[in-house]
């Protein structure tokens, strides 16, 4: 069995799932509500013979009940090229193996539906050079991926054996990925430890939910500064799952700045923080080189954006000796 991964759309493959909280609805509208997709791609799918109920074939207006089985076979998408685009990347560290790319908020990391162009990996195939070869020729060279309004350090493989290392490192936790991240409220002490599984919310599968079948995910954080309104904090990832902070900060009860999706959203103003925009930014990248094993150490400015918005948090009840930088609130100070 498969579970639909997120805003992409479903992974292909079979789908299966009892219809439980979909009762009630149309069929096509209680695929498109489970696997993601609009209602007229559920009812095309309908269409075409690839969703049964307990395993025979219904209508697109049969109402769910319940008790009913839903299976789904979902096509693999049709092969679309990955078109270079000459768009300008900060790149802070790069050698023949592996680069790692300061990827500004808003940017999409690779194509996707609604998203084929203007991506990093559009912007990577635009720059020349290699980059590891992927079983998605979308997420070429890609290690792992951060939010489209998340801004920060990605790493990237060149080759495929930097990438295969690289990949190894990351599930054995030996990449080390820490963010500045700014929340509503203040956590009740200076370090917080949220260890609770991560998985696509039931009710709505554009989202991540804490939910009791989800994968493991645990996030350290701890405060570096407390504004009146909002707590600015350190969060280090041992685990890397879709949304993990965001997910996490709001089950306690603290939602990142910004996040329209995790209920973070309002407050905007108070905030200065531009639409779209959430307070959340990969700081500090630490990694074992592909070849020589040596720790490759690379950090990333706060954005001007953040920046102006902790001067808005502060409300004149802080008065600041220096810039507002990561190193005047301790971020890279290495107390683990």
């Amino acid at each position: 069995m498969t579970e639909a991964p997120g805003a992409d759309g479903p992974a292909p493959g079979r789908h299966e799932r009892e219809a439980l909280d979909l009762a009630g609805r149309r069929l096509d509208l209680a695929v498109a509500a489970w696997l993601g997709v609009s209602r007229t791609r559920a009812a095309t799918l309908v269409a075409n013979d690839r969703v049964r109920v307990n395993g025979r074939k219904e209508r697109a207006a049969y109402p769910v009940e319940a008790g009913d089985r839903l299976t789904a076979d979902v096509p693999a998408p049709e092969g679309r090229d990955v078109v270079p685009e000459q768009i300008p990347l900060t790149i802070l560290y790069e050698d023949s193996e592996v680069l790692v790319v300061d990827k500004p908020a808003g940017m999409v990391v690779h194509p996707a539906p609604g998203h084929w162009s203007g991506t990093l990996v559009n912007a990577l195939m635009g720059r020349g050079g290699a980059l590891a070869p992927s079983g998605d020729p979308d997420r070429a060279g890609l290690v792992h991926r951060l939010d489209k309004d998340t801004s920060g350090l990605l790493l990237v493989a060149r080759t495929e054996r930097a990438h295969r290392v690289l990949s190894a490192a990351l599930a054995a936790r030996r990449v080390e990925r820490k963010y500045a991240v700014a929340c509503w409220g203040h956590l009740d002490g200076e370090r917080l430890t949220v260890d609770k599984p991560v998985g696509r919310d039931p009710r709505d599968r554009q989202k991540m939910a804490i939910v009791a079948n989800g994968r493991t995910a645990k996030t350290d954080f701890r405060r570096l500064a407390r504004f009146p309104s909002a707590d600015l904090l350190q969060a280090r990832l041992h685990t890397g799952r879709t949304h993990q902070i965001r997910v996490h900060l709001a089950s306690v009860g603290h939602p990142v700045l910004g996040d329209d999706t995790y209920g973070g959203g309002g407050g905007r103003r108070l905030a200065a923080l531009p639409p779209r925009r959430h307070w959340l930014h990969a700081a500090w990248l630490r990694f074992p080189h592909p070849v020589t094993g040596v720790v490759v150490d690379v950090r990333s400015p706060l954005p001007a954006d953040l920046a102006g918005s902790l001067l808005a948090l502060a409300e004149g009840g802080h008065s600041f000796a220096a810039p507002l930088t990561l190193e005047y609130f301790g971020f890279y100070h290495d107390t683990d």
